[in-house]
């Protein structure tokens, strides 16, 4: 069975790494950043973009699903309301398909840390600080899996996502 397996969070908080470490752990599996289906410039959120931005990842995912040499479908993007995932979702066909969905979260303190690196570094605007902290409490309320950053490496908490698809794969 395809398993499809969304991966959300706020900017920063490490979704893109974790998704890379899950790429190598699972296998055979692709990874695709929603990020890319939306890296215009310059960035413009209307009406307009954010159909056009869902239309990508509906088709890039469905490829994807159809693709009888992938098991694993890994997505990651900041996913901030149920809704997303819903809409997401609804533009699939997802027959034979497992979907999971997690939640990455970080304590305010670590995940503004980690921005201001971001933001040393160039990779990010100082009003990612600001928008990614708004975001941090409306994961609590979606339909998914948290799982707490703090204090674990990409690397750790790939294999917590894999611990829990085996487990649950195992259950069926």
């Amino acid at each position: 069975m395809k398993q499809l397996i969304l991966v959300g969070g706020p900017m920063g908080v490490g979704k893109s790494r974790v998704c890379r470490c899950l790429q190598k752990r699972l296998l055979p599996s692709v990874y695709l950043d929603g990020d890319w289906c939306w890296n215009m410039n310059p960035f413009r959120v209307t009406e307009e973009t954010k159909t056009m931005v869902l239309n990508n990842i509906g088709t890039l995912l469905s490829r994807f699903l159809t693709c009888s040499e992938l098991e694993y479908i890994i997505f990651g993007w900041v996913m901030h309301r149920q809704e997303i995932v819903d809409e997401i979702c609804g533009r699939l066909s997802l027959d034979g398909v497992s979907v999971h969905a997690f939640s990455l979260l970080a304590s305010p303190s670590v995940l503004e840390d980690r921005l201001r690196r971001d933001i040393r570094a160039g990779k990010r605007q100082e009003d990612a600080i600001g928008r990614s902290l708004a975001y941090l409490p409306l994961y609590w309320d979606m339909n998914t899996v948290p799982i707490c950053t703090d204090e674990k490496s990409a690397e750790m908490v790939s294999a917590e996502i894999e611990a829990y698809l085996k487990h649950n794969r195992d259950r069926k």
